[in-house]
């Protein structure tokens, strides 16, 4: 079988690397200069960093099982991550129970309660039972007012934006038992997050090392596809831009589904609509490199609507700052409407609306600290998960016979990363093998 895949983040080399370790053959195409997607890394002070800020927690087991796979595994990492809280001026930690039962801006009452329904959702399995309630309905029902007003209502309004109240409790429960998860000892442990040494960039290397060399992948980048070729009922090839035609016997789309759905117009209109229906926040990274530390916590939830970021991430207290030439490196980050004015600023206009706000996280924070900074725009990077929302996710084998679909809104309950990413380009690369020689649904089969 020879596959097309469109798309060369980590979904779509995941499934050409599994594809050609099967015996078929893979034709990869990537718009951009550079494969990994999201994972896409630069270079800071002789050292590699991601664009967007990345780690893993101990329950992702396939992209720790594929590091390790590709002999990489000692370069993963595990590290205690010290998580804080910005309210009402000053800085919280917010790491164990005791942290909490600490957080006076909340009732002690709502303090409690909050600990103890998160003791209680990580203990939940069937996370069905929340797909039908909004988190902020459940939050405000069992956490209480104090704990929606102090912590979840600002969070949930920084990612989400106008979407926030729309928000399924089941997105917020896979989050919470994640997290949890993740804390070696139990839930009154510390969390471990997972980081590898010369970033995730080295993974990406590797995967697409391994693919070029291979007789059986043939990977470009820099080459766009214009359509999915559909003949006789069934995907049949791709269609580049400047009109070259690649013959193939079925096609993996690993990338948004708004995109997909212009390059196979094909589709049938109910399907369709599922590919158009979900709602996007676009990610946005301002990176400093600082000559100083702007706090000695790794991430800071930040709970005030006045500042314009959702989180400052300070990589270099959680991975040492030797790696990036001394250098503190810090992310500011946020998710927005894809229509909101910060998404067409310059760096220099959004440091205009930015750095004023640091001075609250620090009060000796200066611009002169900045030795370097750069900016990063990533679209389509959060789905907003409503409540029914398990109805209008498309299926990976889409209704045209030969074409699956991989993207970012068919990882559910879970939320969106490279973990899922990976699994997903695995599963389908494994339906496409497996429905390879079938003749399309309702077809009699031919000998």
């Amino acid at each position: 079988m020879k596959v097309g895949v469109i798309g060369g983040g980590v979904a779509g080399m995941a499934a050409a690397y599994r594809l050609i370790q099967a015996g078929h053959k893979v034709a990869l195409y990537e718009a951009s200069p550079f494969m990994g997607g999201l994972v896409r890394t630069f270079e800071v002070g002789g050292g590699r960093l991601e664009s967007f800020y990345h780690h893993i927690f101990s329950t992702d087991t396939t992209v720790a099982g594929l590091i390790e796979e590709l002999g990489l595994g000692d370069q993963l990492v595990w590290r205690d991550s010290r998580v804080g809280f910005y309210h009402g001026g000053k800085l919280y930690d917010f790491v164990t129970p005791l942290d909490l039962l600490r957080f006076t801006p909340m009732p002690l009452v709502d303090r409690i309660r909050m600990g103890l329904a998160a003791v209680y959702l990580r203990r939940q399995r069937d996370w069905h039972r929340y797909e039908s309630i909004t988190a902020a309905e459940w939050i405000r029902r069992y956490m209480g007012k104090g704990a929606y007003d102090a912590v979840w209502g600002p969070l949930l309004r920084g990612k989400f934006g106008d979407a926030y109240d729309e928000l399924s409790m089941a997105w917020l429960w896979s989050k919470i038992h994640l997290r949890f998860s993740s804390r070696k000892g139990g839930p009154a442990q510390k969390e471990q997050l997972g980081y590898m040494l010369g970033s995730f960039g080295v993974y990406i290397d590797e995967l697409e090392r391994r693919l070029r060399a291979s007789e059986l992948a043939e990977v470009n980048t820099g080459r766009a596809v214009r359509e999915v070729i559909v003949e006789e009922g069934r995907a049949r090839g791709l269609l580049l831009d400047g009109g070259e035609r690649v013959e193939c016997d079925a096609v993996i789309a690993c990338m948004p589904a708004h995109v997909f759905a212009k390059l196979a117009p094909q589709l049938p209109p109910d399907y369709g609509e599922k590919l158009t229906g979900t709602r996007w926040q676009s990610a946005l990274c301002y990176i400093m490199a600082l000559k100083r530390p702007l706090t000695d916590i790794y991430w800071l939830n930040i709970s005030d609507d006045e500042i314009p970021f959702i989180a400052a991430v300070e990589h270099t207290n959680f991975i040492e700052r030797e790696h990036y030439g001394g250098y503190h490196i810090v992310y500011l980050a946020n998710y927005l409407h894809p229509e909101h004015p910060f998404l067409e600023m310059e760096i220099d206009e959004l440091e205009r609306e930015y750095l004023p706000h640091l001075t609250k996280i620090n009060p000796e924070f200066s611009p002169d600290w900045i030795a370097e900074r750069w900016l990063f725009k990533g679209p389509y990077a959060q789905p907003i998960v409503t409540t029914g929302y398990r109805d209008k996710i498309p299926e990976h084998r889409t209704p045209v016979p030969g074409l699956y679909l991989a993207t970012m809104s068919q990882i559910y309950p879970e939320d969106r990363g490279q973990n899922y990413s990976i699994e997903m380009g695995e599963r389908v690369a494994a339906l496409a093998v497996e429905d390879f020689g079938q003749p399309p649904s309702g077809t009699p089969a031919t000998t």
